[in-house]
């Protein structure tokens, strides 16, 4: 099972394996209170993508696409599959730091993880 939770809220043992998948640390919260797992930046968009898109829901189709076109390449392909691998196994729990929780990346993360093979 795959889930995505804003890493500024309570962890829960819900949450399994916590995964934050942003590009900068999310400001005000320490590492001990994040209760991660791992952080995944090599998941995480592009800097000039993530400043282009800067969290306009006008921009989040075309960002979806370019994010999707970033996360083809070699490398975020192998930990995609090793991530989705280990969410039939038990749950993970995506984390990210935007305010906004219907566009941001681990919503395409979620949804790339969760096609079929």
């Amino acid at each position: 099972m795959i889930r995505i939770k804003r890493v500024y809220r309570e962890p829960s043992s819900r949450d399994g394996t916590r995964i934050l998948v942003d590009r900068v640390w999310p400001r005000g919260i320490s590492k001990e209170q994040a209760k991660l797992a791992a952080w995944r930046k090599d998941l995480a968009p592009s800097s000039s993508l993530r400043k282009w898109f800067g969290h306009d829901p006008d921009k989040w189709e075309a960002f979806k696409e370019r994010y999707r076109k970033e996360l083809s390449s070699a490398e975020p392909r192998k930990a995609l599959k090793e991530f989705a691998g280990l969410s039939r196994k038990k749950t993970i729990t995506l984390l990210y730091g935007a305010a906004d929780e219907k566009h941001n990346q681990a919503v395409v993360l979620k949804e790339v993880l969760e096609e079929p093979a």
